[in-house]
């Protein structure tokens, strides 16, 4: 039987991903110094404490709420491209989860998928362009069938190591051709981290 998730259970997702993302910023300023433009650590833990803080000022009160508003504060909040990749991505969940006080991993990991094809059509990427769609693709997939949280997050951590020796066909990695072949995608390891702060908040 699927675990049912409420309102808290997906603030405490946002605040284990804000966890997540300042212990990580450093790495993923790293990551983006070498194919980007060096500011998707700062970007992000910006983003992510400004999502918390808001979340503290006015919890929302279902599931598809809190991952709206979630994504609402990134796209005013994350500078660069980050901002409305995230933000679409979240709000796209939000928003197929609908009014509903509880949902099952499974129904996440559907709305999930919907918030990932919202983002594909948003940047115009697709799987194997070296992007963040590399880890939120397969995190979402195992997540939908059932695999669980830890599946999801081991998934989507494969999937962001698999962009290494990948060549950037979007993004502003892409234009370094030949180049962006043997560095982690940024976006891809952030992505990464979301999933690994969905099974943290589970544990």
């Amino acid at each position: 039987m699927s675990a049912v998730l409420d309102a808290a259970f997906f603030a405490r997702w946002m605040a284990a991903a804000d966890a997540a993302v300042d212990r990580e910023a450093d790495r993923l300023t790293e990551l983006d110094a070498a194919i980007g433009d060096a500011d998707h650590g700062v970007n992000m833990r910006r983003g992510f404490t400004a999502v918390v803080s808001a979340q503290e000022v006015e919890p929302q009160a279902t599931p598809g709420a809190v991952l709206v508003a979630a994504g609402r504060r990134l796209i005013s909040t994350v500078g660069g491209a980050s901002g409305p990749l995230y933000g679409t991505l979240l709000r796209g969940a939000g928003k197929a989860l609908g009014d509903a006080a509880e949902v099952t991993p499974e129904d996440l990991g559907r709305a999930l998928r919907a918030g990932v094809e919202a983002v594909a059509r948003l940047g115009g990427a697709a799987a194997g362009d070296k992007t963040m769609l590399d880890a939120l693709e397969p995190g979402a997939r195992a997540l939908e069938r059932g695999g669980g949280f830890g599946e999801a997050a081991r998934a989507a951590r494969e999937g962001a190591v698999a962009t290494v020796p990948m060549l950037a066909r979007k993004g502003r990695a892409s234009y370094l051709g030949e180049r962006s072949v043997g560095h982690e995608d940024p976006g891809a390891a952030s992505s990464a981290l979301l999933f690994a702060a969905l099974a943290e908040a589970a544990a």
